[in-house]
């Protein structure tokens, strides 16, 4: 029986491929060069993809940028996402506990993904990139305080102010993670920063 999927199967693969050859060559060149001195002559040289599809793929630079920021962002809330359910799948139940847990997913993934990650340490960026980061900030704080504040009884100021402190600790943690020299400077910083997080939510 003819396999009508397969074709499809393959386009999509193809798609697929170009996509991350695209955002790989960006990456490199964005690092390289900084946002605003990055061409997409070079972007397209790198990748050995042509100009036509960059632009059916992403628009542009702009959509290079912040398709590569959607994509790390992405991977750090699903790591945090995951080292918690797995520590609730330990029997873990304390929040902060669990808060400190997703920390640690996240954290792991800024010095793992350190190459995307260094490419927003100076918050460069197309129009309104700073404002789609605000945005972005925001609903993890909200998260996060959902995490620390689990039972629904009309809010706790208190709570939400310190998920705010812990949340901009973690990200501002993750920026020097990202920058640090080797695989023990990163870990030495991530077990600091998650020491200083049990004190202050303690």
């Amino acid at each position: 029986m003819h396999n009508g999927g397969a074709p499809a199967s393959r386009q999509w693969a193809r798609a697929d491929a170009t996509r991350r050859a695209l955002l790989d060559a960006a990456q490199e060149v964005f690092a390289d060069r900084g946002y605003a001195d990055a061409g997409i002559a070079e972007i397209v040289e790198r990748s050995g993809i042509s100009v036509g599809s960059l632009y059916h793929h992403y628009g542009g630079k702009a959509g290079l940028y912040l398709a590569l920021w959607e994509e790390l962002s992405g991977e750090q809330e699903s790591r945090a996402a995951e080292a918690v359910s797995a520590a609730r799948a330990s029997g873990e139940d304390d929040p902060i506990a669990l808060f400190v847990a997703g920390a640690r997913g996240y954290l792991e993934t800024c010095w793992e993904r350190r190459a995307a990650a260094r490419l927003f340490h100076a918050g460069e960026g197309p129009s309104g990139f700073s404002l789609m980061r605000r945005s972005r900030a925001q609903r993890w704080i909200e998260r996060n305080t959902r995490l620390l504040l689990p039972r629904e009884d009309g809010g706790d100021s208190a709570t939400s102010v310190l998920s705010m402190v812990l949340t901009t600790v973690i990200g501002e943690a993750g920026r020097e993670i990202a920058l640090a020299d080797s695989p023990a400077a990163a870990t030495e910083i991530i077990d600091e920063v998650l020491r200083i997080l049990l004190r202050l939510a303690g």
